[in-house]
């Protein structure tokens, strides 16, 4: 008699609904970040954020935030590759990981960097030309580094649930635009940064409203 093996994740933890919840919460707090660090550090010089308390709370509001969207987006990946299960495609699984991971610690790096940059306003050891390093290397980092491998993500989880037909079809092809918009305009326009977020949200709204495809029983 073979003793079954032991589940270490509860079967609620690892259903559609607990995929649906994470995506929701990243887009959410990622969204509401991004909104403040782009308000907060609308202006260009260091001057327009040190004489202003008000923005370097937002500041750290927002960089509060990204660490629990980043949680969160971790949850999203390990639920949704749960799901595919026997179906996974090794390509685009390890495409769709890979890019998951790189956007993920792209996303955290670049948020140290501002910490580490806000931490220093209150003192006299930060002059513009640090400031304005310090801002260009995450500029960069973010909106075209990380939002390229937000694109590849994207790319990937829209084929996979185009082939498995998880959500409606409109989601995975507006993946796509949303996708060839961040890697032809994300470095330029840094509010189309909010798109991946947003669609993430919105892949996960029609994954908490869209009953679970019964898999076709293989042939005996």
């Amino acid at each position: 008699m073979t003793t079954p093996e032991p589940i270490l994740t509860a079967r609620r933890w690892r259903s559609r609904r607990s995929a649906a919840v994470a995506g929701i919460v990243f887009g959410v707090l990622l969204i509401t970040a991004l909104v403040m660090m782009q308000v907060a550090l609308a202006g260009e010089s260091l001057q327009s954020v040190e004489s202003d308390p008000g923005r370097q709370a937002l500041i750290r509001i927002g960089l509060n935030l990204v660490p629990f969207a980043g949680i969160a987006f971790l949850w999203f990946i390990g639920v949704v590759r749960d799901q595919l299960g026997d179906v996974e495609d090794r390509l685009f699984s390890t495409v769709f990981l890979g890019s998951g991971l790189l956007f993920l610690a792209m996303l955290f790096q670049g948020a140290v960097t501002v910490t580490s940059l806000v931490q220093m306003i209150p003192s006299e050891s930060i002059d513009e030309a640090i400031w304005t390093f310090g801002r260009g290397s995450t500029q960069a980092l973010v909106s075209v580094y990380a939002m390229r491998m937000a694109a590849v993500f994207t790319l990937s989880v829209s084929t996979v649930a185009l082939r498995t037909a998880a959500v409606p079809r409109w989601v995975p092809f507006s993946g796509y635009a949303v996708a060839l918009v961040l890697l032809l305009v994300a470095g330029t326009f840094t509010w189309a940064r909010l798109l991946f977020p947003a669609w993430v949200l919105v892949l996960s709204v029609a994954i908490l409203l869209t009953p679970a495809r019964a898999r076709a029983p293989e042939p005996g």
